[in-house]
């Protein structure tokens, strides 16, 4: 599936970018969690990939962002984080942003007490 997969993402991305949308339009490609790279290594299963949730992948494309680089690393093995580690809420304090939100905003909790849109509301720099 990761051709088509592939394919699609460089239809939408170029069709953007050719329409001059891409300034406008943020895509946004985002996995859970990293996988082993091998079937079964983690709990001798042969079922499927094992889970390393430290290490995810988002890609984004467009919004305005800074394009054409990788930003973050993994270890060799793809387990963990090697230097600055982005979280979820890293990514869309950066969405937030391309969005117009401010993702210091806070909205009622069922008693009335302001909660954040999140916690960690710092976006990926280099992105922007």
């Amino acid at each position: 599936m990761v051709p088509q997969l592939d394919r699609s993402i460089y239809a939408l991305v170029t069709d953007l970018h050719e329409r001059g949308l891409n300034r406008d339009v943020a895509v946004v490609v985002w996995g859970e969690m990293g996988r082993t790279p091998r079937v079964g290594t983690q709990r001798g299963t042969t079922a499927g990939r094992d889970h390393w949730p430290q290490a995810g992948f988002a890609l984004m494309a467009g919004g305005g962002l800074r394009m054409g680089q990788v930003v973050g690393a993994t270890d060799a093995r793809g387990e963990a984080p090697k230097g600055q580690a982005y979280t979820p809420q890293n990514v869309l304090a950066t969405l937030y942003r391309v969005l117009g939100i401010d993702p210091a905003t806070t909205l009622p909790d069922h008693q009335g007490r302001p909660v954040y849109l999140l916690d960690d509301r710092e976006p990926v720099a280099e992105l922007l």
